[in-house]
């Protein structure tokens, strides 16, 4: 008998697909952690630059009204919800709202003008200078991101840098 037979046509048949089984099925195993490696960057972006509009939006709110109305601003800057869309890392707990003088120091809500017209006063009389709200600045602070996908997991969470914008007064709900 020689040492190397052909092999029957039965058996070259009966093996006909395997690799394209074997190939779906590893590709189960690096394409699904791929996919949802890819939805997680997706949604860390989205978070980053949805938090750069809160606080855009929040800050806008801030510069037309008075400082008494700052749930009402902090429910703005979270688009009326108790937290951002598809954010729920981001709620009121990290929102902070300050109003600065000229110089950018923040006025402690114990000094601040007690009216709009009485902060128009400050701001002209340079002996209060330091109490003028002169501009606005709304900051999201503290944020840690969570992925969906390791939330049960060890993994922990990531860090985001802080979102702030700093607006120069307006109203400060003067028309009110």
């Amino acid at each position: 008998m020689p040492a190397f037979a052909p092999q029957s046509p039965s058996r070259r048949t009966s093996q006909r697909g395997v690799v394209a089984v074997e190939f779906a099925l590893l590709m189960m195993f690096i394409m699904v952690p791929l996919l949802l490696f890819m939805f997680e960057i997706g949604r860390f972006m989205y978070l980053t630059n949805t938090m750069q509009e809160a606080v855009r939006r929040g800050a806008r709110l801030a510069v037309v009204s008075w400082t008494s109305k700052s749930s009402e601003i902090t429910a703005e800057t979270l688009f009326g919800g108790s937290h951002l869309p598809a954010g729920a890392e981001v709620d009121a707990a990290v929102v902070q709202i300050d109003y600065l003088n000229a110089a950018g120091d923040v006025v402690a809500s114990g000094s601040q003008p007690s009216s709009p017209g009485d902060n128009m006063s400050a701001c002209a009389d340079a002996s209060r200078a330091t109490v003028c709200l002169y501009s606005v600045r709304v900051t999201l602070s503290g944020v840690n991101y969570q992925p969906l996908f390791l939330r049960f997991s060890s993994w922990g969470t990531l860090p985001m840098h802080d979102a702030s914008v700093t607006m120069h007064a307006e109203s400060l709900g003067f028309n009110d």
